[in-house]
C-alpha cells in the first residue's frame, strides 16, 4: 500500500505514478495535505490556504 510521506494517508498507485519522481514509491505530499506543498526536493508550508 502506498502512503503519503507527510501525513501517511493512503494514495492510489495512479496518483503516485503521476506525482512522484522516478525511483520514489511514496509521494511527499498528497491531496489530504492541504497546508503542505512540494518545493523541489522538499516539502514546505503552503503560502495560501487554497480557499479552505
Amino acid at each position: 500500500m502506498l502512503n503519503c510521506q507527510n501525513c501517511v494517508w493512503f494514495v492510489t498507485t495512479s496518483y503516485a505514478c503521476v506525482f512522484t519522481p522516478p525511483g520514489t514509491t511514496d509521494p511527499r505530499v498528497c491531496p489530504n495535505c492541504e497546508d503542505e506543498v512540494r518545493d523541489g526536493a522538499a516539502v514546505r508550508d503552503a503560502r495560501s490556504s487554497c480557499g479552505t
